[in-house]
């Protein structure tokens, strides 16, 4: 974090975006918070440890791709948050995550899930791995997979960062 960052992040936008078609517009870094901070703060401390995003939506990163990272992810033990987790042209993709997921991570696993954060219409609820219901995920869904220490008190869903308290 910083201000090397932030000027780091200005430059890739710019260079990504506007570079290579030789466009002389303004890019301007505005600081907010992403949808997996938002629902992580609903749900607890779940992202207390590492973690990753994958996205599955596979418009334009393939599939099979998309299915390595998640074994990857799996096997790392990272917290996993998902973005675009279920839409009406991908309703299976959330859900063959999970068995991919049960490869290495244990049917107890505690998962969150946040509809509509920050909305009117804000839904969390908490689950398992094996327990999982994928119906009420659509697009405006965040899906938090714990690892291997991450637990469920008082209704919170907590990622220890490891300190011995």
């Amino acid at each position: 974090p910083g201000a090397p960052s932030r000027r780091r992040g200005e430059v890739d936008t710019r260079q990504h975006l506007v570079g290579k078609q030789k466009l002389d517009v303004e890019v301007r870094l505005i600081p907010g918070m992403t949808a997996s901070i938002a629902a992580a703060s609903l749900l607890g401390a779940p992202l207390m440890h590492d973690f990753c995003h994958i996205s599955l939506s596979d418009l334009l990163t393939p599939w099979p791709v998309i299915e390595k990272r998640i074994v990857a992810a799996g096997e790392a033990d990272f917290v996993i948050c998902f973005y675009n987790p279920r839409s009406r042209g991908r309703e299976g993709h959330l859900a063959r995550a999970f068995d991919l997921l049960a490869a290495s991570k244990s049917a107890q696993t505690p998962v969150g899930v946040v509809k509509s954060a920050g909305r009117k219409k804000e839904e969390k609820w908490l689950t398992t791995l094996g327990d999982m219901d994928f119906e009420p995920v659509d697009m405006t869904s965040l899906v938090i997979v714990g690892n291997k220490t991450t637990y469920v008190q008082d209704g919170l869903m907590i990622t220890p960062r490891g300190y011995t308290l």
